[in-house]
């Protein structure tokens, strides 16, 4: 599965970073039409979250994943072969939607078979995932190098190709033991009772809002922090990928020491207190940014880029276990993938909340980081009572590595 989140990624890195060239110079689309179809496409995707989610609780973890990454797979060949604006449409949509359930059906695979060790699992994987990620936008920058339209079909291509890759490792994982799929015979006794439902656990939606929020560290990366840069700042546009490459860095370096802190459910949670700061910090300093000239500038911006990654990471580890530790064993995909709607949802209305901050000027940017550092604590209140009803899903031991 860690070569699968590799393999995934950099076939991701290839596509995601030249996807809005794509469809500007080789499909021709207007600013307008191309702004649609990411908005049509992120809206029915967010469908796959939940779908994938209650699939899985149903029919074998690895055959779902399978069928989905073959699903990206198609959704991405098909794209090659034609530039019809409602066609193109309709396999983003495809695309988006397979993302969305593949990611959570990945996140239950390795929550069912890490077990206690799914923190540091998590950590590891998202190592190989932003590696991934790296690999794939470097490729794509020296394919655009060439500026050729063929450029832009092979790294499409090669998106396509990496489903392809994936579905075929995913093949040979084995099928995680499953508390909410058993096979009945006729002499089962029906269950008295039908599963947990996360659509009637309103402490769970509540969850899942607050999850919304703190998943605007994303949109601060794609969108904020290289609008401010080009329009609200004295900084050189050229920080804008760098920054991206700081984040990268960051997190392969340091991702796994910080999941070590993260022992118990309950530290896990105690996270969130140093989660709002580190929001609260990078939101101040991104206003800071604008007060001096480009040295003051970059100073900033690189100080909040920092602070804003450190929350991603931070928020990583706190989002992944508490999402499995609020959820009922017998309904884990179901759960997870309401979970799933969190940040499907933040891709569509991420964008909106820090153009808004850019809008605002330096309070907007102040406002913002303020605004989810309260939501964190929100969070940190809301879940205490139950986390506290349900046992530690990590073992409360400290073992040496000595």
């Amino acid at each position: 599965m860690l070569a699968i989140a590799l393999v995934d990624r950099t076939g991701s890195g290839l596509w995601a970073s030249v996807s809005v060239l794509y469809f500007t110079y080789v499909s021709h689309l207007s600013v307008a039409q191309v702004g649609t179809l990411a908005a049509i496409a992120g809206a029915i995707g967010i469908a796959g979250a939940p779908l994938g989610g209650r699939l899985a609780d149903r029919f074998p973890l690895t055959r779902v994943l399978v069928a989905l990454q073959l699903l990206r797979a198609l959704a991405s060949f098909a794209l090659l072969t034609t530039d019809s604006y409602v066609v193109l449409i309709v396999f983003s949509a495809a695309g988006g939607f397979g993302d969305r359930a593949a990611n959570v059906l990945t996140k239950l695979y390795a929550t069912r078979v890490a077990g206690p060790d799914r923190i540091r699992y998590q950590a590891i994987s998202r190592t190989a995932a932003n590696a991934g990620w790296a690999l794939g936008g470097l490729t794509a920058a020296a394919a655009l190098a060439l500026g050729t339209t063929a450029a832009y079909h092979w790294l499409l291509f090669g998106d396509a190709l990496s489903f392809v890759a994936v579905a075929t490792l995913t093949l040979r994982c084995g099928e995680p033991p499953s508390p909410a799929r058993t096979v009945a015979t006729s002499k089962d006794v029906p269950p008295a009772s039908k599963p947990p439902n996360p659509w009637r656990d309103h402490t769970y939606l509540a969850y899942v809002a607050t999850e919304t929020v703190l998943f605007l560290d994303d949109a601060v990366f794609k969108v904020g922090l290289p609008l401010w840069i080009a329009h609200a700042s004295d900084a050189p546009h050229g920080l804008a990928p760098l920054l991206m490459v700081l984040n990268n860095v960051m997190v392969v370096a340091f991702i796994v020491p910080l999941a070590r802190i993260a022992t118990t459910t309950a530290a896990t949670r105690n996270l969130l207190i140093p989660l709002s700061i580190a929001f609260a910090l990078g939101g101040a300093t991104l206003a800071l940014s604008a007060t001096g000239g480009a040295v003051t500038a970059i100073v900033f911006l690189t100080a909040s880029a920092a602070a804003f990654t450190m929350a991603e990471m931070l928020h990583a580890t706190i989002s992944w276990e508490l999402s499995v530790a609020l959820a009922p064993d017998t309904a884990q995909g179901t759960y997870l993938g309401v979970h799933g709607l969190a940040q499907s949802t933040q891709r569509s209305v991420g964008p909106l909340a820090v153009t808004a901050a850019i809008a605002t000027g330096p309070l907007g940017w102040t406002v913002f980081g303020a605004a989810i550092a309260l939501t964190c604590m929100v969070q940190h209140r809301l879940v205490r009572e139950p986390l506290a009803r349900t046992p530690l899903s990590v073992p409360p031991v400290t073992v040496s590595e000595h």
